[in-house]
């Protein structure tokens, strides 16, 4: 090969790369005593010197044998340089280790013809320093690519595990459907796994998330048929709930709107476009009844609140009645009060109890009364009375006779048999004294 300088022998020169410090042992610099390592011979041969002897590397003729020898000297700099970079660039990782390790077999099967002079032996060392370090950066990175495609497999795995999962179990469908984008959208990172294991785990995945959503289909399918028919019921409840709004029988048409209210409520809901309205139409007809009512009744509690005035007043008058002065005339006023209170009609509920009570307790007062005249003036009372104490008499004139006699036994015994039926006579004037 020859440039504008010289012919040589060999392997082609490099190209010239910028210099950097290697890492193990250093390749020596030509300069600045290249004689050390070559030498030109009169007739311009260039040699390098090697463990094997002499080698002709090229021929110098453009300038004195000192020029020539530091020209091949930076030649072989240009080889340590690059040599440097390939370990400089392996050391730190940011190197190709396959290229470097083709970079570097190349320049160590390229040493023995190459056109340079300089330490061929420790370039050669260096040299295959950089290839070892290649070799080993390569089974490296071989084992961190497995460790990487094992770790991607796997996570690919567990995420057609969920997606199956969730095909299998899930009910909560928004929740859901969001998390099997997501994990379509994680699984798009993922690289590294083999053709065969990626396309398995992406069938399994794939046929998850089909299953889902049919399934989240056939739900919201039957969801809408069961809305259907919710719309179809409350409108047949609407109807009913519309008919009875007029309606002027308070007590069972209330009962009537709160069942129409718990069937509202089992119906389920309707269509989410239709289901406020369909409420506010049944709700409006419950109101219009309820408004009503609660009119009629704001006009029966004023009626029942005067009714209740107006038996405080009879009561006021009833409480003064005395039995006791004149019986008949307390008798006669209280019916004529009981014609009127029956005559004023309902009060407010709250005040039933307390005026019926009221009332109640004066007429069982001229009751008492009426039954007192009525025991102290029973026949049969006086005529047992009497017969009691005739019975005493005799009990006691018997006695009498005995002690006479000086039968003071029959004496004693008659005063006692007297005693028994004294009590009985006063207990019998006490009831009538009492009546």
């Amino acid at each position: 090969m020859t440039d504008d300088t010289t012919t040589e022998t060999g392997a082609p020169a490099p190209h010239p790369v910028p210099h950097a410090t290697g890492h193990g042992p250093q390749v020596p610099m030509a300069e600045p005593h290249p004689e050390r390592w070559g030498r030109i011979d009169g007739e311009g041969t260039v040699y390098v010197r090697t463990d094997a002897g002499e080698r002709a590397v090229g021929v110098w003729q453009a300038g004195t044998p000192e020029e020539g020898l530091l020209h091949y000297a930076r030649r072989f700099d240009d080889l340590r340089t690059e040599v440097e970079l390939l370990a400089t660039r392996l050391a730190s990782g940011t190197g190709d280790p396959k290229q470097a390790l083709a970079s570097a077999t190349q320049l160590r099967d390229g040493l023995a013809d190459a056109s340079v002079v300089g330490d061929l032996k420790a370039l050669a060392a260096k040299v295959t320093q950089v290839i070892e370090l290649a070799e080993r950066a390569l089974v490296a990175a071989k084992q961190e690519k497995e460790e990487a495609r094992a770790a991607a497999v796997q996570r690919k795995r567990e995420l057609a595990e969920e997606a199956e999962k969730i095909a299998a179990e899930s009910t909560q469908w928004k929740a859901a459907g969001d998390r099997l984008r997501t994990i379509l959208d994680e699984w798009k990172t993922i690289k590294g796994v083999d053709r065969k294991t990626d396309d398995e785990l992406w069938r399994r995945f794939s046929k998850a998330r089909e299953a889902f959503n049919r399934r989240r289909g056939s739900h919201f399918a039957e969801l809408d048929k069961q809305r259907a028919a919710a719309k179809s019921r409350k409108e047949e409840l609407i109807a009913e709930a519309e008919s009875l709004a007029d309606s002027s029988d308070w007590g069972p048409t209330a009962g009537r709107y709160r069942e129409l209210m718990s069937e509202w409520k089992a119906a389920g809901r309707a269509p989410k476009d239709s289901d406020d309205a369909l409420w506010q139409r049944f709700r409006a007809a419950q109101d219009k009844f309820f408004s009503r009512r609660s009119a009629a009744f704001s006009e029966r509690d004023a009626e029942f609140a005067e009714n209740a005035a107006k038996k405080e007043e009879l009561l006021a008058e009833a409480e003064k009645i005395d039995p006791a002065a004149n019986l008949d005339a307390a008798k006669s006023h209280l019916r004529k009060l009981q014609e009127k209170w029956d005559e004023i009609g309902k009060v407010p509920r709250e005040r039933m109890r307390d005026l019926d009570s009221r009332l109640k307790a004066v007429q069982d007062r001229v009751k008492s009364a009426e039954d007192t005249r009525w025991r102290r003036t029973d026949p049969e009372a006086q005529a047992r009375a009497a017969q009691f104490r005739e019975r005493v008499e005799q009990f006691e004139a018997q006695a009498a006779k005995a002690r006479a006699a000086g039968d003071e036994r029959r004496a004693k015994k008659a005063d006692e048999q007297a005693a028994q039926w004294r009590e009985w006579l006063d207990a019998a004037e006490r009831a009538v004294a009492d009546r």
